[in-house]
């Protein structure tokens, strides 16, 4: 296939469809370390929907909540709960990525629009992709706004004191089973993108549950978009459990990346933030699993924090409960020491700790 007429340059932002997104906003500030940048209401001109938009690092996530019934956005709520909608990419080109995806097979979200205000213009456009996510095209070469037209500069009058979060890793996508493959063909075929790391369910099992998963990547592998599915186990995976409450395939986790990730897991466990506990035997063999590594073992017994090694590293790991009410949406916490692996060494660990936590829901 002929290379992409375009260039992805990242992770634009990723937008939640939420019941409030003012609350959700304060949540997330005040656990995690984000800082509210911009926002889009009535007072800017936004009559139906309002959105405020956090920033740390490069991350930007995006909460938007309906301001009428009987909305795209109030539907989405009403089947998903909180959720990500859009999973929004950096390019060079946006009519350039909409036609390219188009012509090789996506359906349109959205045609590319330009966008302007007093501080510039940005063009979108946007394609669907697994279950009701879709993917915005953001070109925003000539913006020199707080986040994008329309949305106006936000001033809480305090500033939150960050967690040490840099920018997103990656983006986890779960499919029901049997529909893994076809997503990672759309990606090979919509977008070009090329398959980076795989595992199946003989890597990763536990007892009860296992799961198959491929990591999709764009050219440059600045974007990183495992796709996840459950395999057949004794009882319900944590796969499954997602697609059973978010009722279709959807994002499962944001992988947030940090240079210090001790320092990061410290400020957001006093905030508030919840994590799966990772038993203390885990430990006990740490090193001759994976290594001599800088940081003190007995700091990341304490807090919980998993290690894997590949050919080129090593890389700490931490997830948290889900944020939400439903068992859907979480995060993950990752510090990268040369390794480009996703912790297959810490999968069944991380299982184990899942399922602990789907016993206690009813749900294994």
């Amino acid at each position: 296939m002929n290379p992409a007429p375009y260039s992805i340059k990242g992770f634009d932002h990723c937008e939640f469809y939420v019941g409030n997104a003012k609350q959700t906003a304060y949540f997330y500030n005040k656990t995690m370390g984000f800082n509210t940048v911009a926002y889009r209401g009535l007072e800017t001109g936004s009559r139906d929907k309002v959105s405020y938009v956090l920033n740390q690092g490069k991350i930007f996530l995006v909460f938007t909540s309906p301001m009428k019934k009987d909305t795209e956005i109030g539907y989405h709520i009403d089947r998903h709960g909180d959720g990500i909608k859009d999973v929004a990419l950096t390019v060079n080109d946006t009519e350039k990525a909409w036609e390219s995806c188009i012509k090789r097979g996506a359906k349109s979200a959205m045609k590319p629009v330009e966008i302007k205000d007093e501080n510039g213009e940005a063009v979108m456009a946007s394609i669907h992709t697994f279950g009701d996510t879709i993917h915005t095209f953001i070109e925003r070469n000539n913006y020199k706004g707080s986040f994008l037209p329309g949305y106006g500069e936000y001033n809480p009058g305090s500033k939150t004191e960050t967690s040490g979060l840099a920018h997103i890793d990656h983006v986890v996508g779960n499919q029901p089973d049997g529909e893994m493959q076809t997503i990672c063909d759309f990606y090979e075929k919509v977008f070009g993108w090329h398959r980076f790391w795989t595992v199946d369910d003989k890597d990763i099992n536990t007892e009860y549950s296992s799961l198959r998963s491929i990591v999709m990547a764009n050219d440059n592998e600045i974007v990183k978009i495992p796709i996840n599915e459950p395999a057949d186990g004794l009882r319900k995976s944590q796969i499954q459990e997602f697609i059973d409450y978010y009722e279709t395939a959807g994002v499962q986790h944001l992988a947030l990346s940090t240079k210090n990730i001790v320092h990061s897991v410290e400020i957001m466990k006093e905030n508030g933030v919840e994590f799966l506990p990772t038993p203390d035997s885990y430990y006990d063999s740490l090193v001759e699993r994976v290594g001599k590594i800088d940081e003190d073992i007995e700091t990341l017994k304490n807090l919980g924090i998993l290690v894997d090694r590949d050919e080129n590293g090593y890389m700490l790991q931490i997830f948290t409960k889900p944020l939400q009410d439903r068992p859907t949406l979480f995060f993950e916490i990752i510090q990268r020491k040369g390794s480009n692996s996703f912790g297959k060494g810490n999968f069944k660990a991380l299982f184990e700790s899942i399922e602990r936590e789907q016993e206690k829901r009813g749900n294994l």
